[in-house]
């Protein structure tokens, strides 16, 4: 009598209608690669996935982030990135990562998108340190046609300068210079549609704190359009506030999903390891 083999199956539970999911699977269940395609379409449509304490192993991160895409490098040719305002672990980043406090996309000013990233907790903060989520997809979606028409061709000029006069608004000149050549081509901006086109068909926007201005629109009128997009999107039902627990994993769609950290204790050793999706292209 032969033996019946029993398809895995993705098993998971949805936090909100408009966005998020938590993945009930083990991790071998996970690791084996068997749910990887279940867990990208999943991410799509949801815009970010929970792993509740599945103390992923650096080596078994980088492994799941290939079944599902790819591990590209970090910016210093890594594949795991260590976030943490803890000068002995980033001494270079410190001052970036700061930007991550308000609502943004990674990876803007790089060649090639991100497709999605995988953060892991590995010391959990004092106080506050939760990362907030907003779905862009069922956000643009939700938006009348006569808006969805105006948007359609916009492009909008991201840069790395930007988000960080979110943080320091009263930079040096040395300070502007060197922000302003960040990037993989030393610009230190790029332009970017406003309206990205999934490969699949669907359609999210694409903004924060990198938006710098629209194309062909003043900065009174650009200005407007940015910061009312973005007050739509992180609005409910489209947000998602992830309160850590250690060893929890956390995974989103970066093309159409903003995120940010809430502040924290700069000094608590707040860790967590992130590892990035390989994506296509920006379009």
């Amino acid at each position: 009598m032969s033996e019946v083999i029993e398809k895995v199956r993705l098993k998971f539970e949805r936090i909100k209608p408009k966005v998020g999911a938590r993945i009930l699977n083990s991790k071998e269940e996970i690791l084996s690669g068997e749910i990887s395609d279940e867990i990208r379409g999943l991410l799509e449509e949801v815009g970010v996935l929970v792993f509740p304490k599945i103390d992923f192993t650096d080596e078994e991160q980088v492994a799941f982030t290939n079944s599902v895409g790819g591990t590209a490098q970090e910016m210093r040719g890594e594949s795991v990135f260590k976030i943490s305002l803890d000068r002995n672990v980033n001494k270079e980043a410190v001052e970036y990562l700061k930007g991550s406090l308000f609502w943004h996309v990674d990876g803007t000013m790089n060649r090639m998108p991100i497709r999605g990233s995988v953060l892991s907790s590995k010391v959990l903060p004092t106080w506050g340190g939760n990362t907030e989520f907003a779905n862009c997809y069922t956000a643009y979606e939700d938006l009348s046609q006569e808006t969805k028409d105006r948007l359609e061709n916009l492009r909008v000029i991201h840069s790395m300068w930007n988000s960080q006069l979110y943080h320091c608004p009263e930079p040096t000149l040395a300070q502007l210079e060197d922000w302003m050549s960040k990037g993989e081509e030393g610009k230190g901006e790029r332009e970017l549609p406003l309206v990205y086109k999934h490969a699949s068909g669907r359609k999210s926007l694409i903004l924060g704190n990198t938006a710098e201005r629209v194309v062909g629109l003043s900065a009174r009128e650009s200005a407007k359009l940015l910061h009312g997009l973005r007050e739509h999107a992180t609005s409910e039902p489209y947000h998602y506030a992830h309160e850590w627990s250690l060893g929890d994993a956390v995974m989103w769609d970066n093309t159409g999903t903003l995120h940010r950290a809430m502040p924290y204790d700069p000094d608590c050793g707040r860790m967590l390891h992130r590892t990035i999706i390989k994506g296509d292209s920006w379009g």
